[in-house]
């Protein structure tokens, strides 16, 4: 009788091995790494981005305050803003979204704000930076940001005088371009009309000197009218004048007749 002897197999060993610890340790050690670099790198350019955001809010501003000199029309410029039509400096950045005192002759807003109809002032989103902090400014040629890191600032002018307090002089003659002489000088007045500081417009007026000349001080920037008055024959020339910050302008203008 035969005997048949069944063997058993023995189990199969697999040669795949699994990751050690200390390999683990290092993966995860790598990917901390790029981790923290991204999120360093994220944080970075989110920051340049507030911090260009800001800037551009600032100069919007600044043209809101004093005009935008980009905007022209005709050769001439078009846009002076808020001290543009009241002739002073606003006591707040509050006054460039609402009219601070009734003033007739404010043209706002000058800002655009897309949550002043719902939101307090402080809350609104043209008073604020990018980091949600209130841009300070009391009046003067300087608004600041300082949200970020460090203080950005931004000039409205090189002074206030700049905007505040320009120089026109103007040489009246007749039409064949002579003097008025000290006989007829005192028959010619020169007058310019600027927005008074407070919400209403101001002529000024002078009678000038016997070669014709006179010369106004204090003129804010803007569209101003200037006209010339030859009380005789109630003869009256009109002129628009552009007063930029920081102008010492001068112009010459003639009669309509020969009257001295």
């Amino acid at each position: 009788m035969s005997v048949y002897t069944r063997q058993a197999k023995r189990p199969t060993i697999s040669s795949e091995k699994g990751y050690s610890l200390f390999e683990l340790l290092v993966v995860i050690i790598i990917l901390s790494i790029i981790s923290a670099v991204s999120l360093k790198s994220l944080k970075s350019a989110s920051e340049v981005a507030r911090i260009e955001q800001t800037k551009q809010e600032l100069r919007q501003l600044a043209y809101a305050i004093a005009g935008d000199p980009g905007l022209i029309s005709g050769g001439n410029r078009t846009d002076y803003g808020y001290v543009g039509n009241v002739g002073a400096i606003p006591a707040n950045l509050q006054a460039l979204v609402q009219n601070p005192g009734g003033f007739a002759t404010w043209n706002g807003p000058y800002v655009h704000d897309d949550f002043y109809a719902s939101a307090a002032a402080s809350e609104s989103e043209f008073g604020i930076d990018a980091w949600g902090t209130p841009y300070q400014y009391s009046g003067g040629d300087i608004i600041t940001s300082v949200g970020g890191a460090d203080p950005i600032s931004f000039k409205v002018a090189n002074s206030v005088a700049d905007l505040l307090y320009n120089r026109l002089a103007v040489a009246v003659t007749d039409f064949d371009h002579s003097i008025p002489g000290a006989d007829f000088k005192d028959s010619i007045t020169v007058n310019v009309v600027v927005p008074d500081g407070t919400g209403g417009m101001a002529v000024l007026q002078k009678i000038p000197r016997g070669d014709g000349f006179v010369q106004f001080d204090s003129i804010p920037v803007g569209i101003h009218t200037l006209f010339v008055v030859y009380l005789p024959f109630n003869d009256t020339l009109t002129r628009r004048i552009d007063v930029g910050p920081g102008s010492n302008l001068y112009t010459e203008i003639s009669l309509y007749r020969e009257v001295w």
